[in-house]
């Protein structure tokens, strides 16, 4: 959002909240605001929850500059009701000095509020503290950082040194550790006590440091807290501020993700058991007249109790016909189950709110019931520009009839498959059905000219090439040869490359990993080639492409590594090299192809066709393709940096040259920058690629960088086109998209992406996944939501 100008009072900004479509100016008695008390000042991101009663509600916060800098450091505040509409977006005003806001309005229904906070160029909040007051009674800090690629932990860092202060926490009921570093030298010790106040324990201080561990043991579900004499410190408290994440349990770990606080117990509520009580916040349906109509509500016991939910209609404007499938749900520890709303359509806006109460608990969702144009254009206006809490289904309705767990893949016949973790979905007559259960390795699925399937799964603790001759219905396990350290990849459709027998396996096995240079991953790269006989599928020995080979990063782009054409398999990969080897020599990773002949069973030697930069970076997968003359084309992964392509000068050929490699982008401007590719071709042979592209110092983060999936496409003999940026990114700094590329056995477009925020606050609030499809039926002219009868038809 770009920053605007607010008046300033006091030397905070004022800004009235519409908390409610029926605003009410608030009675707030300035005196009584002044006299709340400030938390100690703290680092990190993160933001507040507060259990909000009917009444005004002001929140007023105030930043520090921790270090000097020539760079902005603007406090970015998003204000939002318990349905996650956003009710103000603002940020620190250069006019009141960067250092303020203030947040104030009237709650005309109670609920679960909240405070996002985010800071430019401090994404970490290791150069900046802020503190906050405010009048409600009840609320509690959730400390949050940006992406690090290290183990997830939420440290809460006080640097208040003139402030005493409490820190109120659950505590977990197994055995636990208590870290607490960077104390002031005056503190000798610090008290742990339980919600009544009463002694537990003193922790020792030593050079600064204290410790203690805490014996397993049942607990009240009421925060214990630390006393600091002095609020500087680093606090790490096991179950708090780190999870070990493999430990399912229920006696450990009860509430695994969320870093969260309070200075006062008197200000601690329930949010632990009631977390994501009702979910989506927020449901916008685009009703035809006159028709049935429905949403899918989930209720979710986040608690270690059995637990009784009551739900609630309240209408904020006139009421109407609206029927709720329970009035009341009994839901065990962790257990999650559907509400339904139904209605009929009608040709006016109405809205509900679907209020959910648990003992002293209560919040709300709502649904937006809109009235569907009758002339609306399926084509999207590009870019899809999301917005805090506000994605695809807020923005456009969009629900998908289909699963959404992963991109699409279709037979021979186009017949659509998706794969989730555990099984094979596709759609048959015109229902999508789960056709195969079991542990399912990659989200590829591969085809034969037969209309054989194959995916990489499990059988118990060795990876499986399964087959299935029945369109998916049943598969037979062949176990491929693997250790610790192994992963797989198998051929997959890109445009041209119909396979006449068993998609080609690529098989990687770590060796070896470099502490100093945390992206140089390398290990052996093999092919294994199938083949079907009269005793199911079988291969000889593995051959050996590379011992250098870089890493597999798949969780964006996934572009096929393996291409193959009747009898011959063609092969990309990247390399690892020396890094003490200057960057004008190797300017990123070397990126070579070979060919495999099966009927030879001979293996060409490596050819070089470009560089991905930077060096030793297992972003850069690079990517291959063939198109419908048996031309193959590379592109070079990068991290950050412009992709570079190259072509083969002759068909089916690797050792005939290449054409020399060209940098998609304008490599000298800041704005050259791509990573995780997508490659397939179409039946005009014209190229088409996504990428995660940075935009630095443009609206509407001016200020700092954002990312955005971007789209770009290159035609038979013509340049590349330039990049088209089809989804913005809601928050600033770092992002990705996970997003995937495939094409249909029609030629038509397929990107599945799922937005994955640096920020730690919203990627936890939100909660579950939101994997978004998008059809091009032109070449990438223009983008559509996928219907399910896009996808079947």
């Amino acid at each position: 959002m770009k920053c605007k100008r607010f008046f300033t009072y006091s030397a905070f900004i004022f800004v009235i909240l519409g908390i409610t479509t029926s605003y009410m100016s608030p009675e707030v008695n300035e005196s009584d605001m002044r006299q709340n008390e400030w938390t100690p000042k703290f680092g990190g991101c993160g933001g507040i929850f507060f259990h909000a009663k009917e009444g005004p509600l002001i929140v007023e916060i105030e930043k520090t500059d921790l270090k000097a800098g020539s760079r902005t450091r603007s406090l970015r505040a998003t204000f939002i009701g318990p349905d996650r509409k956003v009710l103000r977006d603002i940020h620190t005003s250069e006019e009141s000095g960067g250092k303020s806001l203030r947040l104030e309005g009237y709650v005309n229904r109670p609920g679960i509020y909240a405070v996002m906070v985010t800071i430019s160029n401090d994404r970490y909040g290791e150069n900046t503290s802020w503190r906050f007051r405010t009048n409600c009674d009840k609320y509690i800090i959730e400390t949050s950082r940006g992406h690090k690629d290290q183990r997830h932990e939420e440290p809460i860092v006080l640097v208040d040194p003139e402030k005493e202060t409490d820190l109120c926490f659950m505590p977990q009921r197994n055995g636990f550790n208590i870290l607490i570093t960077g104390l002031s030298d005056e503190v000798k010790k610090v008290e742990l006590r339980d919600a009544s106040d009463l002694h537990i324990t003193f922790l020792e201080v030593h050079n600064d440091t204290a410790f203690h561990h805490v014996e397993e043991g049942r607990r009240l579900r009421v925060p214990w807290k630390l006393h600091f004499p002095k609020a500087l410190a680093k606090v790490e408290i096991e179950g708090v501020t780190n999870w070990d994440i493999g430990d399912k349990s229920d006696f450990f770990n009860e509430y695994p993700g969320g870093a969260l606080w309070t200075p006062d117990t008197e200000k601690w509520f329930s949010l632990h058991d009631n977390r994501w009580l009702i979910t989506p916040y927020s449901y916008t349906s685009y009703d035809q007249s006159g028709k049935q109509q429905s949403a899918i509500f989930k209720v979710h016991n986040n608690g270690t109790t059995p637990k009784k939910v009551k739900l609630e209609l309240e209408f904020p404007d006139e009421k109407w016909n609206i029927q709720l499938s329970h009035r009341e749900i009994l839901l065990d520890p962790n257990q999650e189950r559907e509400v339904v709303l139904n209605w009929i359509g009608n040709d006016v806006d109405r809205s509900v709110h679907l209020r959910t109460i648990c003992e002293d608990f209560s919040t709300y969702a709502t649904l937006y019931s809109k009235a569907q144009k009758p002339d609306t254009d399926p084509f999207l206006q590009m870019p899809i520009q999301l917005e805090p809490y506000r994605h695809e289904q807020e923005q456009f309705g969009y629900t998908p009839d289909y699963p959404t767990n992963n991109q699409p893949y279709f037979n021979v016949d186009n017949m659509p498959y998706i794969l989730s973790e555990n099984s094979v979905l596709s759609c048959q007559n015109s229902t999508w059905k789960e056709t195969f259960t079991g542990p399912l390795q990659s989200s590829i699925a591969a085809f034969d000219s037969e209309g054989d399937m194959y995916v990489l799964g499990r059988d118990n603790n060795k990876v499986a090439l399964l087959h299935s001759k029945d369109k998916g219905l049943t598969f037979k396990k062949y176990c491929l040869p693997s250790v610790l350290g192994t992963s797989f990849d198998i051929e997959q459709f890109t445009g041209h490359n119909m396979l006449e027998g068993p998609p080609p396996v690529i098989k990687y096995t770590r060796v070896g990993a470099d502490k100093q240079h945390f992206w140089r991953r390398y290990g052996n790269l093999e092919l294994l080639v199938p083949k079907k006989t009269r005793k199911g599928i079988e291969w000889e020995q593995s051959i050996l492409i590379s011992d250098k080979c870089l890493g597999v990063s798949s969780h964006s782009g996934l572009p096929s590594s393996v291409v193959s054409s009747r009898d011959k398999i063609f092969i990309v990969w990247g390399e690892v090299t020396d890094v003490n080897i200057r960057r004008e020599e190797v300017p990123g990773v070397p990126v070579f192809v070979s060919m495999y002949d099966k009927r030879t069973k001979k293996l060409t030697a490596p050819v070089l066709v470009g560089f991905g930069p930077p060096p030793n970076d297992t972003h850069n997968i690079p990517g291959i393709t063939i198109d419908g003359e048996g031309y193959l084309h590379v592109l070079t992964g990068t991290h950050g940096r412009p992709f570079q392509y190259a072509k083969s000068l002759q068909p089916l050929s690797v050792l005939d040259g290449w054409t020399e490699a060209e940098s998609l982008l304008d490599r000298n401007t800041i704005h050259s920058t791509q990573t995780y590719l997508g490659l397939v071709i179409d039946q005009e042979n014209t190229l088409h690629t996504i990428f995660r592209y940075w935009q630095h110092n443009a609206e509407p983060f001016a200020e700092t960088h954002y990312a955005t999936l971007a789209y770009m496409f290159k035609k038979q003999g013509e340049q590349w086109s330039e990049p088209k940026i089809l989804v913005q990114a809601p928050l600033s700094h770092y992002s990705n998209f996970r997003h995937r590329l495939t094409i249909d056995r029609k030629g038509r477009l397929f990107i599945s992406y799922d937005y994955w925020s640096t920020f730690w606050f919203y990627r936890n609030d939100r909660k579950y996944s939101e994997r978004t499809l998008l059809m091009s039926h032109d070449g990438g002219k223009r983008w559509e939501l996928v219907s399910g009868d896009d996808l079947a038809s």
